[in-house]
């Protein structure tokens, strides 16, 4: 079962204030750097029927809307967070395993306790629906299929307040008359180029043969198209701790390409990571740094280390390391600076030594 919840950001936002909920409603990351710089986090399916999506810039957006009587809401992200805590525990109590992709998605395994009957699926994926709806005051989309690419496509299909369930039996027809774009991970260059090729439908993908494909697109985009096509996934569902990642981001003063000015902010971005850490006694095994960049294209670096360790000295060097081979590798300046520790253990777990990582 995928369980998706309905235009997360702008729907909690409606409920928090009911008189918005029939206008567009529009909720922006804001750069700070004007009154209008910064792009769209998420929209309500009204404010979508002007054209206004997650990822454009809020003047365009305010230029869609204009002389529409539509809201404008900063980000809450603690807020919102809140909610789907909640709203996590509703879905890991309702299932056999469960992984959280996101703020506002999980995949849940019910084989157990449906006892692999699609109908009790079905009176399971309703008794959720309800429960979010009773306590929380938010509508979801669930999929549910024999894998989490059916499960996943079937919440999409179905959107918003949906219920759509795939049995074995019917994966095939009802996968072969949808987009390519359907395919999880099949993004806009991938649909051009499979077009190009007169393929529109997963119909007509799962019609070419396997190696065209791969001499396409790759051995690995290539074979996994096929099995997709086909509606096969053996991806399990993984369980995850509490604690997946801790980031920051900041905007710089100016647009630049001046590593010493965006390390003198990542710096400080290192501190705030720290300190988390050392409040949840924890240490990484990752390290990011993220960058948005003057076009607002997002660019990151990451390095994985064999131990983990929660030294800042460490966190501050790599993140020098990561932005420099960043900048090497775009003539673009850099908007918006981040930095990201993942992979956490425990502190005890965590190596003392820097001989551990080399």
């Amino acid at each position: 079962m995928l369980v998706d919840l309905d235009y997360f950001y702008a729907q909690v936002e409606e409920r928090r204030d009911p008189s918005i909920k029939d206008k567009p409603v529009v909720v922006c990351v804001y750069s700070g750097r004007t009154e209008e710089s910064g792009v769209v986090a998420t929209a309500n399916y009204i404010a979508r029927k002007y054209g206004v999506n997650s990822g454009i810039p809020i003047v365009l957006a305010k230029k869609r809307l204009d002389g529409v009587d539509s809201v404008f809401i900063r980000m809450d992200h603690d807020y919102y967070k809140q909610v789907s805590d909640r709203i996590m525990v509703i879905l890991k109590s309702g299932s056999d395993s469960f992984e959280q992709m996101g703020i506002d998605e999980a995949y849940l395994d019910i084989s157990q306790r449906s006892g692999l009957s699609y109908q009790r699926a079905a009176e399971i994926a309703r008794s959720i629906k309800g429960e979010i709806k009773d306590q929380e005051g938010l509508t979801c989309s669930v999929g549910v299929g024999p894998n989490k690419l059916v499960a996943k496509i079937a919440s999409d299909v179905e959107k918003p307040d949906g219920l759509m369930v795939v049995k074995p039996e019917e994966v095939l027809q009802f996968l072969y008359p949808l987009p390519v774009d359907r395919v999880v991970g099949v993004g806009r260059k991938t649909s051009e180029r499979l077009e190009l090729m007169g393929i529109r439908t997963i119909g007509e993908l799962v019609a070419l043969d396997v190696q065209r494909l791969m001499e396409e697109f790759g051995d690995s985009l290539g074979t996994y198209l096929h099995n997709s096509s086909k509606g096969m996934d053996e991806d399990p569902i993984r369980e995850r701790g509490d604690a997946e990642s801790i980031s920051r981001i900041a905007t710089l003063k100016q647009d630049t390409r001046d590593i010493d000015l965006i390390l003198q902010r990542a710096d400080q971005l290192c501190l705030e990571v720290h300190e988390r850490l050392l409040q949840r006694g924890l240490g990484f095994k990752v390290v990011a740094v993220i960058a948005v960049m003057e076009d607002l294209a997002i660019r990151s670096r990451s390095k994985t280390f064999e131990g983990a360790t929660d030294d800042l000295g460490v966190l501050r060097r790599v993140v020098a390391e990561l932005f420099g081979s960043l900048l090497e590798n775009s003539n673009r300046k850099v908007r918006r600076a981040g930095v990201k520790v993942s992979n956490l253990v425990a502190a005890k777990k965590v190596q003392r030594e820097l001989t551990s990582f080399f």
